[in-house]
């Protein structure tokens, strides 16, 4: 039983990022030269930061990794004419020739504002549009891999949330249905909403176990995390392990890993004797990452590498 470790989208020990965005009103400020100068200027700092973001993983084995949802800004804008699929191709290409190469394991956590339940058609609209275009990204890449999201909005209440949600995610394609993947949130939605829609539509589920300790009605994550795990069918399960800020702001992510939170998490799921990804969610990143990886050492859990813990 093997248990890959990772870290989401900006590596603290490089200081870089890919993130680098513009507002659309700050855009519109741009003559239509330096709207064009600006998007590629921004575009190409953020591939060329996830590039060398990439290498750092590969040399310290680091095998799973978050994209930024913001490599591409204003991409899905209807103001915006800027073809960037087309215009960086050949080092979309190039990047999903590096991950394939090292066998990474690499996703994208689309943002906030991507609501496929909400009450809002132009919402939905925009939801559809952006993960259509994600989709073109990843195609473009040539990498297989997973577009994660929350089910969203609970106007009118989580049943007819939960309704809307499997209605409008009729409206996807094919190839959109097979890139996303569900994850439990931490105020509406538990870990038996999300496995009920994940089951429906035949998905695969993210458990966030900081979400499922935030709001959990009192479930036992016992009696559903082999059901979780068998939505992956024969790929990779993967979770999400966060540990809170403090008592008051318990929501939070704090900067580091609480190491009781993952020997707390580990005692559930190794009895299931099943390889699977966890994804570190915290403030300090990578730096988080070889932080717990330290002190699981310490109390004499094994490592095959860097990042692979092996039990």
């Amino acid at each position: 039983m093997n248990i890959r470790f990772g870290y989401a989208c900006i590596t603290k020990t490089l200081n870089i990022t890919s993130s680098h965005t513009i507002t659309y009103k700050n855009y519109q400020k741009l003559s239509e030269e330096e709207q064009y100068k600006k998007l590629t200027i921004l575009i190409t700092q953020n591939l060329d930061n996830l590039e060398q973001i990439l290498i750092y993983n590969i040399k310290n084995n680091i095998h799973f990794y978050r994209m930024s949802s913001n490599i591409i800004p204003l991409a899905t804008h209807e103001l915006v004419n800027y073809d960037a699929l087309n215009i960086f191709k050949e080092k979309l290409e190039h990047i999903g020739k590096i991950i394939n190469d090292n066998n990474l394991r690499v996703d994208i956590h689309l943002d906030q504002y991507c609501v496929l339940n909400s009450t809002n058609k132009n919402v939905v609209n925009s939801t559809i549009n952006i993960i259509k275009f994600y989709k073109n990204m990843l195609k473009q890449m040539n990498i297989n891999t997973n577009m994660i999201m929350h089910i969203g909005s609970s106007t009118f209440g989580k049943q007819n949330s939960i309704k809307r949600f499997i209605n409008n995610f009729k409206l996807l394609d094919e190839e959109e249905k097979n890139l996303i993947i569900l994850e439990n949130d931490d105020k509406v939605f538990n870990i038996k909403d999300t496995l009920e829609i994940c089951k429906i539509l035949k998905i695969p589920m993210v458990l966030d176990y900081h979400h499922h300790k935030c709001n959990n009605d009192n479930l036992n994550l016992n009696k559903y995390i082999i059901e979780i795990f068998k939505t992956w069918n024969n790929n990779t399960p993967k979770i999400h392990l966060s540990s809170p800020k403090n008592k008051k702001e318990y929501r939070s992510h704090h900067d580091y890993i609480n190491i009781e939170d993952f020997i707390e998490f580990n005692a559930i799921v190794k009895k299931l004797k099943k390889d699977f990804d966890i994804m570190i969610e915290a403030k300090e990143k990578d730096i988080a990452l070889f932080k717990l990886i330290r002190e699981l050492k310490y109390r004499g859990y094994k490592f095959i590498d860097e990042t692979t813990l092996e039990q």
